[in-house]
C-alpha cells in the first residue's frame, strides 16, 4: 500500500489531493449541501442481497461466488460490444451467467479457476463468435480467474472461506490480501503520486456484507470506512446532477464516445474526484444529523444511474480491468 494509515486513509488522502490539483474534473462545492439534502429527502434503502442475479447456497458457495464475480466485475469499457441478455446490462449478463453455472455445476474448483481459458469464458458468458473487444474481455476474465485460482491455492489450499478467517473481520485487511492479485491492484499514478482506488476490492467487501447481512463471513468491523466504488457510472450521475463539472473538451470526447485511456490524468480525475465528492456529501449529511456512509451513497447513486435520464446520456468509457 502507499502512504501512511490504512487503505481507507490512503484512498481518502490521495483522492482529496487529486481533487485539489485537478485540471479536467471539478467538484462544485456550492452544490453539495442542497444535493445532500435531496438525497436525504429521498430516503436511503436497505441493502438486500439480490438472489435474482447472484448465487445463493451454503456459506462456502456464496463466498466462492462473490470471489469469482468480483474478480471479473469489470469491463464497462467493453460492454457496448458485449452480447447482452434481453433486458440486461453488461453486469447482469455476466452475473446471471455465473449464477447459472453455480446452479448447474456448483462453484469452480481451484483447478478449474487455474485452468479456465478465454474460450471457456466465451461459452460461459454467451460470447462465442463475438470477436473484437468482447474476445479481449473474455481473455481478461480468464486471466483474472486464473489469478484467483493461483492465489487461493497458494495461500489458502483452495478454501474460499479461509481468506475471510485470515482477514479477521477487517475490510482493510481483506483488501490488502486480494490486492496481491494484479487485477485487484487498483492504484493509479497522477502528477507524481500514487492514487489507490480499489474499486473491486471494496465491492467484494460490501457484497459479502450484503450477502450475509453483516454477520458471519460478512461481518467487518470497519465496514463503514469504505469509500464509493469509483467506476464510470457514479461519476456520470454526479456530473449529470451538477455535483461534478468536466472540462468542455473532455465532455465532448465522452459525448462522441471516444475512449478515455486507462491511467490517463482525465480518467484518474474522474474516479478520484468522484470519491472526494461523495466524501463531501457524506460530511454534509452527517453535519445535518443524518447518519450516512459512502458505501450507502454508492448504492443509491449507482441505482439512480439506471434511470432513463442517465442512461440516454453518454458516460465515459475506459477499457480496464479495474471497473
Amino acid at each position: 500500500m502507499t502512504g501512511t494509515g490504512d487503505v481507507f486513509d490512503q484512498i481518502r488522502g490521495a483522492t482529496a489531493e487529486v481533487s485539489r490539483r485537478a485540471q479536467f474534473v471539478h467538484l462544485v462545492e456550492a452544490n453539495v449541501p442542497l444535493y445532500a439534502a435531496s438525497l436525504a429527502g429521498a430516503g436511503f434503502p436497505e441493502l438486500v442481497y439480490d438472489t435474482t442475479h447472484h448465487a445463493f447456497g451454503s456459506d462456502a458457495e456464496i463466498v466462492a461466488f462473490q470471489f469469482a464475480m468480483d474478480t471479473i466485475n469489470f469491463g464497462s469499457g467493453y460492454f457496448p460490444h458485449l452480447r447482452k441478455r434481453p433486458g440486461m446490462s453488461g453486469y447482469y449478463t455476466v452475473s446471471s451467467s455465473l449464477k447459472e453455472r453455480w446452479e448447474r455445476e456448483g462453484p469452480f474448483t481451484g483447478a478449474e479457476l487455474r485452468g479456465i481459458t478465454p474460450d471457456d469464458c466465451a461459452v460461459l458468458f454467451g460470447q462465442e463468435g463475438n470477436d473484437g473487444p468482447a474476445q479481449e474481455l473474455m481473455a481478461l476474465f480468464a486471466q483474472a480467474l486464473n489469478d484467483l485460482g493461483v492465489w487461493l491455492g497458494r495461500r489458502y489450499d483452495d478454501d474460499p472461506l479461509a481468506p475471510l478467517v485470515d482477514a479477521d473481520h477487517s475490510a482493510a485487511r481483506l483488501i490488502d490480501l486480494v490486492a496481491e492479485m494484479p487485477f485487484y491492484r487498483d492504484v493509479g499514478s497522477y502528477d507524481g503520486m500514487e492514487v489507490p482506488l480499489y474499486k473491486r476490492a471494496q465491492i467484494l467487501v460490501t457484497d459479502l456484507a450484503i450477502a450475509f447481512a453483516e454477520r458471519g463471513p460478512g461481518a467487518f468491523d470497519d465496514l463503514d470506512r469504505l469509500t464509493i466504488f469509483a467506476d464510470n457510472l457514479v461519476p456520470h450521475v454526479l456530473r449529470v446532477d451538477g455535483v461534478l463539472e468536466y472540462d468542455p473538451a473532455l465532455l465532448q470526447r465522452i459525448e462522441e464516445n471516444e475512449l478515455v485511456p486507462a491511467g490517463s490524468p482525465e480518467e484518474i480525475e474522474i474516479r478520484a474526484v468522484s470519491i472526494h465528492a461523495v466524501e463531501r456529501i457524506v460530511a454534509s449529511l452527517r453535519a445535518s444529523g443524518m447518519p450516512a456512509t459512502a458505501r450507502l451513497l454508492d448504492y443509491v447513486l449507482w441505482n439512480r444511474g439506471a434511470e432513463e435520464l442517465y442512461k440516454r446520456l453518454p458516460r465515459h468509457r475506459t477499457r480496464t480491468m479495474f471497473y
